[in-house]
C-alpha cells in the first residue's frame, strides 16, 4: 500500500494515450508518476475490449439475501469481469471472506465500496456507529471530524474496503427532506465544506477514496430519490450559491470522487424530467467542462426508483455512460449494459477514447490505493475489531463537542450535585442516560409530574428513535403538553436527544434551558450526562437553521465545573 502524504493524488488528468496526476502528492517523484504509469498502461493492453468494459460497473453484495443471491455475484464478478463491489448488509466475515474470493479470481484487482457515512455501522450492525453527519456539524473543532474518518479508514481497510462514498456535501435546507437531513452537515455552506474537507482529507490521508455527494445538490428535496424522482427548481443564482457551491469548493481540494444524483434539475437540464446521473449536460458539460473535475465520477446507486422505475437494466447504464459517467454503482444489468455501451461505441455515438479516459482513471485510482498488490484480508475477530474501545472512546468525545447550548436563563448548569428530578418523553429507550446519571436524579414518569415539588429543577428528556437516519424527528402533541405544564412551576432543563428540527414547532419561551445532543444512543447519552454533571466542555453550535428564533451558528458555551 503507497504511503501517501496529502489527499490530492486522487485526482487524474489523462493528455493523449499517458495518465498524469493532476494534484501531485508532496513525496510524489517522477519516477513514481512512470511506475503508476507504467502499470495502468501495461494494464490496459492486457484487457480485451469486454474486459475494460467490465471496469465501468459496481454490483452490490449482499450476505443476507441467501446463497443464490450470491452465487449471482460471483457469477458477474467471474464472466463480466467487473470493476468493483459495494458490499451492503450483513456479516463482515461472510463479506471479507467473499472479497477475499472474489480479489483473488479477478483478473484486476476490484475496487471495494462502500456506504460508510457513519462507519462501517452503516452496513454491519456489529461495528461501532459513528455520529451523523448533522451531529458532525455541530462540532467547532473540525480536526476530531478527520480524526473520525481516519478511524473509519481503519476499519475500512480491516475489511478490505477502498472507497467509502462519504462525505455528503449536500445542504440540507429543507427541513422535511426525506432523505438526506441527518446526512447533511447542516444548512450552511461553508460549515459543510469545512466539515467535509476534514472528513474527506482523513479518509485520503489513510488511503481511502472519498467521494463528495450527491451532485448537484440533494439538500432541497421533498422525494426520496429511492422512491421517485426528486425535483430541484432553483434558478442558476440560488443553485451556485447554495447547491453546487460545496462541491465547486471541493473539487480543487483533491477529493477522489464525485457521486451524481438522481435529481432532475430544469435550470441545468433542459430535457424534461432527465435525471442528473444520465444528464451529459450536468455530467460532462458541467461537471467536466466548466468546473474542469477530473477525479472518478460515479452514478448513485442504479437500483433506485427515481431511475429504475423509468428505465431498463443496461440501457439506464448506457445512459448514464454516455452522459459521462466512470462508473455505474449498483448496476442491475452489466452484460446488458456493456453490450449497449459497444454498440453505441460501434455506431459512433460514444468514442473509444472514452472508454480508455475512464478505465484507466479506474486502473489508476486502484494503484494508488495499493490494489495493485493486493493481500487478503483475515476474517477472525473481526467484529471486536470494528467495536471497541478506541471506537467509544472517540465517539463519546464526538458527541461531548457536538453538544449545544441553545439557552441557559437561570444558569442551571452545570448540575454539581443538585437534587434533580427526571421526565423521559417521547419513544425511545433512556436508561443509559439515567444510568450515567446516578443518584442525582429521581425519575419521574409522565403520569407523575404533579407529583413533583415546586421549584425543582426538571430535566425533559426527548428520546426520538434514531435506529435508522431517516426517522421522524417531531415532537408529539403530549409531550408538548408535558413540557408546557412543567415550565409553569419548575426550573426545566430540555434535553433534545434527536435532530435540532424537533424544536421547530415547539414553544422554548418559558424553557430556562436548551440542550440539542442531535442523538439517542449509547455514546450520546454517555456524553450529554456528563456535560450536564460539568464533566466536559459544551460549545457546539446549530447547524440549521429550524425556525425564526433557532439559527445556525447559534450556541452558548459552558467550561467544565472546577
Amino acid at each position: 500500500m503507497k504511503k501517501l502524504v496529502r489527499t490530492s493524488f486522487f485526482v487524474f488528468l489523462l493528455l493523449s494515450s499517458k495518465i498524469a496526476a493532476q494534484y501531485l502528492p508532496q513525496n510524489l517523484s517522477k519516477e513514481d508518476l512512470k511506475k503508476a504509469n507504467h502499470w495502468v498502461d501495461k494494464t490496459y493492453r492486457n484487457l480485451s475490449q469486454d474486459e475494460k468494459l467490465g471496469q465501468l460497473f459496481i454490483v452490490a453484495l449482499y450476505t443476507n439475501k441467501g446463497e443464490n443471491e450470491i452465487s449471482n455475484v460471483r457469477n458477474i464478478v467471474t464472466n463480466e469481469k467487473i470493476g468493483g463491489l459495494i458490499l451492503m448488509q450483513d456479516d463482515a466475515a461472510r463479506e471479507i471472506n467473499l472479497v477475499n474470493e472474489f480479489q483473488q479470481k479477478s483478473k484486476v484487482p476490484l475496487m471495494i465500496g462502500m456506504d460508510a457515512e457513519w462507519g462501517i455501522y452503516q452496513r454491519i450492525a456489529a461495528a461501532h456507529k459513528f455520529p451523523w453527519a448533522m451531529t458532525l456539524g455541530a462540532i467547532q473543532d473540525k480536526n476530531l471530524i478527520r480524526q473520525m474518518a481516519a478511524k473509519i479508514a481503519e476499519d475500512c481497510h480491516r475489511m478490505g474496503i477502498n472507497w467509502d462514498f462519504a462525505p455528503v456535501v449536500d445542504v440540507n435546507t429543507n427541513p422535511n427532506n426525506p432523505i438526506i437531513g441527518n446526512r447533511s452537515f447542516g444548512s450552511e455552506v461553508n460549515n459543510v465544506i469545512n466539515s467535509a474537507l476534514a472528513y474527506a482529507n482523513g479518509l485520503q490521508d489513510n488511503t481511502i477514496l472519498a467521494a463528495i455527494k450527491h451532485f448537484p445538490g440533494h439538500g432541497d428535496t421533498s422525494t426520496d430519490s429511492h422512491l421517485d424522482l426528486p425535483v430541484v427548481s432553483h434558478n442558476l443564482e440560488r443553485l451556485n450559491a447554495v447547491e453546487l457551491a460545496p462541491f465547486k469548493a471541493l473539487m480543487n481540494k483533491g477529493i477522489g470522487g464525485v457521486m451524481v444524483a438522481h435529481l432532475y434539475v430544469p435550470s441545468l437540464e433542459s430535457g424534461k424530467g432527465i435525471p442528473a446521473s444520465v444528464s451529459k449536460n450536468i455530467i460532462t458539460g458541467l461537471l467536466k467542462d466548466q468546473l474542469g473535475y477530473k477525479g472518478l465520477i460515479i452514478t448513485d446507486a442504479l437500483n433506485m426508483g427515481a431511475v429504475a422505475n423509468k428505465y431498463k437494466p443496461g440501457e439506464l447504464d448506457a445512459m448514464a455512460f454516455k452522459a459521462g459517467n466512470d462508473i455505474m454503482l449498483f448496476s442491475q444489468g452489466v452484460a446488458e449494459g456493456k453490450k449497449l455501451i459497444q454498440k453505441a461505441i460501434d455506431n459512433g455515438e460514444i468514442p473509444q477514447s472514452r472508454v480508455e479516459e475512464s478505465v484507466k482513471k479506474i486502473l489508476l485510482t486502484k494503484y494508488f490505493l495499493g490494489l495493485d498488490k493486493y493481500s487478503p484480508r483475515n476474517p477472525d475477530n473481526i467484529n471486536s475489531d470494528l467495536n471497541n474501545d478506541s471506537h467509544k472512546t472517540l465517539v463519546q468525545n464526538l458527541y461531548a463537542n457536538a453538544l449545544t447550548l441553545l439557552k441557559d436563563e437561570k444558569n442551571l448548569l452545570p448540575l454539581q450535585g443538585k437534587q434533580v428530578y427526571y421526565v423521559p418523553l417521547e419513544e425511545a429507550p433512556y436508561h443509559t442516560f439515567t444510568n450515567e446519571m446516578g443518584s442525582e436524579i429521581i425519575i419521574k414518569k409522565a403520569n407523575e409530574i404533579s407529583t413533583i415539588p415546586a421549584n425543582s429543577t426538571v430535566i425533559v428528556g426527548f428520546h426520538k428513535d434514531n435506529s435508522t437516519a431517516y426517522k421522524p424527528y417531531k415532537i408529539s402533541d403530549a409531550s408538548k403538553k408535558i413540557l408546557s405544564e412543567l415550565t409553569k412551576n419548575q426550573n426545566v432543563i430540555l434535553s433534545v436527544f434527536g435532530s435540532a428540527y424537533a424544536l421547530k414547532d415547539i414553544d422554548i419561551s418559558k424553557v430556562s434551558t436548551v440542550l440539542v445532543a442531535y442523538e439517542n444512543n449509547d455514546d450520546s447519552m454517555t456524553a450529554t450526562a456528563k456535560a450536564l454533571k460539568g464533566q466536559t466542555k459544551i460549545w457546539g453550535r446549530l447547524p440549521v437553521l429550524v425556525n425564526d428564533e433557532l439559527k445556525s451558528g447559534m450556541g452558548i458555551n459552558l467550561q467544565p465545573a472546577q
